[in-house]
């Protein structure tokens, strides 16, 4: 915290506009140094980048926030010139002979955090923000940076507190001829926010699958119309796609969006027995991305009898090829799906049904769920569950503790209550930049 960092903050090519950014306590020295003056803060000051000789590196944009007014908490500035790596380069070497070091993994969201600038939960929104790969993820990202999840949290965790002090004061008023244990509101309290968290929970849990997505394989015997079908939902021709069994020899993936859903889809070779070396081997690969998938599309040619299923897995079972067999379009009664890929029809109905066996349903409340959330935030539910029966218990002491744990556990939702370790993994996993 006591040394200035800087960093190129766009990503790494040439384009338009490169931006170099630099927080810390040298940096109106180092502003006066480069552009021959502090800019007034705020206002964007067009001038050159100069280098130890009073040389121009580059000309752009210069942008100066003072603390505690800025991203960091800190002096920051910003220069934004030509999008060019040689010209990134020379500023940051100008910047680090001028005192500065180069930036860890997100450690300028960091500085932000420990000054007190946004909370844990908002810092991982950010990078939930950058990587968010549909609009409802952004959205959800937008809604916890902005601090809608952690309100929810600190809500919750104020119930708590308040709870806990009425059941702490009946601890140590337990001789008195009251008996604070047999006070209706407070169950119906504790009952309402253990409620209150349920819902919360399924808003992140929305939230993670729209950050992290669902990995979904395509396989099923050979000529079956696997490729086919990779290609219908990617919506443009990836796969090479034949008559000829066996034309698929290696894993092909792509990424695709249902309702905001990511879904990184898996074509595979055919599954079937075979001693040419090459289609073993795809097969092997194919059984690879099997046991990495969240759910698995069966395909079966829908004039053959059903195909041996993977055991042990979640598995959508897909008739194709219904335009040659005439059978029924869409979901049928036995919990297959009839479709066309050649077509594309009953592509919708399959649509719908992968949504549903994710378990996915679009909404517009959904926050920047991680899985630190979640487990975090089904620990404190667990303490409250616990803290419910022993109320109704009258087990006084047993009620406080655990709504101690639920308190603690909401803490480290927002980073009130963390550890270093904890933090190091976090934003190491952030771009250098940010």
């Amino acid at each position: 915290m006591a040394e200035t960092i800087c960093a190129v903050s766009t990503p790494h090519g040439r384009g338009g506009i490169g931006i170099v950014r630099v927080s810390g306590d040298l940096v109106q020295e180092m502003a006066q140094a480069i552009l021959g003056q502090v800019p007034q803060p705020r206002l964007a000051t067009f001038t050159k980048f100069a280098d130890e000789h009073g040389e121009s590196i580059d000309s752009g944009i210069a942008l100066f926030f003072p603390n505690p007014q800025s991203f960091t908490g800190e002096d920051v500035l910003e220069l934004q010139g030509h999008g060019n790596p040689i010209l990134h380069e020379q500023l940051v070497e100008r910047l680090c002979g001028l005192g500065a070091r180069l930036a860890h993994p997100g450690e300028f969201t960091e500085r932000a955090y420990l000054n007190d600038r946004m909370d844990l939960a908002q810092a991982e929104a950010v990078m939930d923000l950058i990587n968010s790969s549909s609009r409802q993820a952004s959205q959800a990202a937008m809604r916890s940076l902005q601090g809608g999840f952690s309100d929810r949290v600190l809500q919750l965790d104020k119930q708590v507190l308040e709870l806990r002090v009425f059941m702490e004061s009946a601890i140590d008023f337990v001789e008195e001829e009251i008996d604070f244990l047999s006070d209706g509101e407070q169950n119906e309290r504790l009952s309402q926010v253990i409620h209150e968290l349920g819902i919360l929970i399924e808003n992140c849990e929305h939230g993670k699958q729209l950050q992290f997505g669902y990995n979904l394989v395509i396989a099923g015997a050979p000529n079956v119309g696997k490729s086919s079908l990779f290609n219908a939902l990617l919506n443009e021709n990836r796969a090479i796609v034949t008559e000829i069994a066996g034309t698929t020899r290696d894993t092909l993936d792509a990424t695709i969006s249902l309702d905001g859903l990511p879904i990184s889809l898996v074509d595979t070779a055919g599954m079937h027995d075979t001693a040419d070396p090459v289609e073993v081997a795809g097969i092997a690969r194919a059984e690879s991305a099997l046991a990495l998938s969240d759910l698995t599309l069966w395909i079966t040619d829908d004039r053959e009898s059903q195909s041996r299923m993977p055991q042990d897995q979640e598995v959508l079972s897909v008739r194709n090829k219904c335009d040659l067999s005439g059978g029924e379009i869409g979901r049928r009664a036995d919990g297959t799906v009839g479709i066309s890929a050649k077509t594309g029809a009953g592509l919708p109905a399959l649509r719908s049904a992968i949504q549903e066996y994710c378990g996915f349903h679009p909404r517009d409340d959904a926050f920047a769920g991680r899985p630190r959330h979640l487990k975090t935030l089904n620990s404190a539910r667990q303490h409250l569950q616990t803290a419910e029966e022993a109320l109704r218990n009258k087990q006084g002491e047993l009620v406080a503790e655990n709504l101690r744990l639920a308190h603690q556990s909401f803490g480290e939702v927002v980073g009130t209550t963390t550890t270093d370790d904890l933090l190091g993994e976090i934003f190491s996993k952030f771009c250098i930049g940010k």
